[in-house]
């Protein structure tokens, strides 16, 4: 009962804002953290007691929930950040008109994600994954009237569904190689051929929902729609359920020859090269955007060495400080009318809360000891240095951008140059006390997981997740990242705090003018231009995927247009002009023996008519006629 009713109310309250319509503008902010809160009570009690629940779907196809050890790891973090997020938007959006649209999709979002973390069979899971596909398009064009934002939408949209199809790849290869029930667990004893198609298609599927290489550009999309928007699927659902279904069936990944160090790669790959992305970026959505892919690029990385707790770790570490962040980047946005980083010059000073709890999260991003994120990279990178030096390399170096990116970020939003005071004069929005009540939770779970790494905590962890045997990483390795992130990060700040000092005032940004895109794309160097640019995966999706699709769907549509129905529109004209020659030759013939059998018949009438006179004396007259012309015969032919 406890696990159906986990996912069930999040669903049936949002269907309910959502049918309720405007009427339910003034009770959606409480409903939704109303249901929030209930959520994540459930959530303690199913993570407590471990509920199951399957009903029959298809004949000898259940449709499953349970929540384990992961899973009650996920409802737990799923449930708690939405609840910030929806107490955060309750502020933000106090006054948008569409605000029971927002909160009505927000619930069933985060109850698709509920389903997706304690689903045991994959038509459950597809369904999940579909239902929240669908809401994340309608969030991120939440504001539907600006193009822009409906365009991004699109563009996360297509490219996530794109790799969804690999879902669908793997429940057929799991019906025709008769997986018991079509159940997760049973996908590892696939035969196998039809085992490597199955793991093929959820390693497509759960990179693109994950944004790694190569389909990381939609999350740049995705930041078009509003910041808790942007929190709720960088944290701990969306972007994190493809991390999260790699994690699951990690056995199944193992069972490949290739799958594993293939997962591996992709992840260490994308936490280095998305994190450089992230260093170039001037906007600070993007920034965060960009980080959220390298860091979900460890939770890959640690699917593919089997590091279970250090990938469920990174998971819960990463939801507490990417919620955070994200929610302070809408802060900034709503109080100053900016997210460029020029334009933030200050920001955290004019704001003191929201600038102590961001510089926190950043600190965690960067791996600084204590904070949550450190331990948690840590783990995971004890675990492919197992596996692969090289691995263990990618991924520090990785650790190493991570530091630069979060104290580029930290130093953009404390310091001032000699130009910035003016921006103290200008009028901002105040932070509403629901935005506050939201950010300092985030926080001090940013600061404090860091503690699951701990010897009583990490052994209690491990045992939590029924990997007691997991190795964590030596204490070497814990120093060794700690001291990087420390001296990366406090050389990026100082080196800002240089530059802004140098920085003459009349340059100094003005945050209302300040453009969306660098002004300075032109003049960039070619490497700073490809790392702002997200390494053109857009463009070369556009070029190499979109433009060929369209070009053969065009083709296809003229094949159709000309071919397929010209050809039917052919045969019914000849069958029409064929019918009408042969219907005016037969009908020609037929109607003139009838026309002229007709005219015998009338003629034949008419002369029958003639002896009908009516006069007694003429039919006497011919009766005699009659009589001596029979007397006559008689005589010819009696007398032979």
């Amino acid at each position: 009962m406890i696990a159906l009713l986990l996912v069930v109310l999040p669903v049936a309250a949002g269907v309910a804002l959502l049918a309720a319509g405007r009427a339910a503008n003034r009770a959606a902010a409480p409903v939704a953290a109303g249901t929030a809160a209930v959520t994540v009570v459930l959530a303690a009690l199913a993570a407590g007691t471990r509920p199951a629940a399957s009903v029959p779907l298809f004949a000898g196809l259940p449709a499953g929930l349970r929540v384990d050890g992961l899973s009650a790891v996920l409802v737990l973090t799923v449930s708690a950040v939405t609840l910030a997020v929806s107490t955060y938007a309750a502020g933000e959006l106090s006054a948008d008109p569409g605000r029971w649209r927002f909160f009505g999709l927000m619930l069933v979002f985060a109850g698709a994600m509920l389903v997706t973390v304690t689903a045991t069979t994959l038509p459950v899971l597809l369904a999940a994954w579909e239902v929240m596909g669908a809401t994340s398009y309608a969030l991120i064009g939440f504001w539907h009237r600006d193009l822009d934002r409906v365009r991004g939408g699109e563009v996360a949209f297509l490219t996530t569904r794109t790799a969804d199809v690999g879902l669908y790849l793997a429940a057929g290869a799991a019906v025709a190689a008769g997986v018991p029930g079509l159940r997760l667990a049973g996908l590892t004893g696939a035969p196998g051929g039809w085992r490597d198609a199955i793991a093929a298609g959820v390693v497509l599927a759960a990179l693109g929902k994950s944004a790694q290489l190569p389909f990381s550009f939609w999350l740049s999309r995705a930041m078009a729609g509003p910041s808790p928007v942007s929190a709720l699927l960088h944290s701990a659902t969306m972007v994190a359920a493809g991390g999260y279904l790699l994690l699951r069936l990690h056995p199944l990944l193992a069972a490949t020859s290739w799958a594993a160090p293939l997962v591996a790669w992709v992840g260490a790959g994308t936490a280095l090269l998305l994190g450089a992305v992230a260093v170039a970026q001037r906007d600070l959505k993007q920034l965060l955007a960009a980080s959220t892919c390298a860091q979900l690029g460890y939770l890959v990385l640690a699917a593919g060495v089997t590091a279970v707790a250090g990938g469920a770790q990174q998971f819960v570490a990463h939801a507490a400080t990417k919620a955070l962040l994200f929610l302070c980047a809408g802060a900034w946005l709503t109080g100053l009318g900016t997210k460029q980083l020029p334009g933030l010059a200050g920001a955290a000073r004019r704001y003191p809360l929201v600038g102590v709890v961001f510089t926190i999260g950043a600190a965690s991003l960067a791996g600084l000891p204590p904070l949550s994120i450190w331990a948690a990279k840590d783990e995971i990178l004890a675990a492919a240095g197992r596996s692969s030096p090289a691995l263990y390399a990618v991924g520090l170096a990785a650790a190493v951008l991570a530091a630069a990116y979060s104290g580029r970020a930290i130093a953009a939003v404390w310091h001032r140059g000699p130009g910035d005071d003016r921006y103290r004069e200008q009028p901002s929005a105040p932070v509403t006390a629901p935005m506050r009540a939201a950010l300092v939770p985030l926080a001090a779970g940013a600061a404090g997981l860091g503690a699951l790494s701990l010897p009583p905590a990490a052994a209690a962890w491990r045992a939590l997740l029924g990997v007691p045997a997991e190795p964590g990483p030596s204490a070497t390795e814990l120093v060794t990242s700690g001291l990087l992130a420390a001296v990366t990060l406090g050389g990026v700040v100082a080196a800002q705090r240089v530059s802004a000092r140098r920085r003459p005032s009349t340059t100094a940004p003005d945050p209302s003018t300040v453009p969306v895109r660098p002004a300075s794309r032109g003049a960039a160097p070619a490497a700073t231009r490809l790392l702002v640019d997200w390494l053109l995966l857009e463009r070369a999706a556009t070029v190499l995927v979109a433009r060929p699709v369209l070009r053969l769907a065009r083709m296809l549509a003229t094949v159709d247009d000309r071919l397929v129905d010209g050809g039917v529109r052919a045969a019914v004209w000849c069958a029409t002009a064929l019918s009408t020659a042969a219907g005016a030759v037969v009908e020609l013939r037929v109607d003139t023996v009838v026309r002229s059998l007709a005219a015998g018949v009338r003629r034949l009438g008419s002369w029958a008519r003639l002896p009908q006179t009516g006069q007694l004396h003429q039919y006497y007259a011919q009766a005699v006629l009659g009589l001596a012309l029979l007397i006559l015969l008689l005589i010819v032919f009696g007398s032979r």
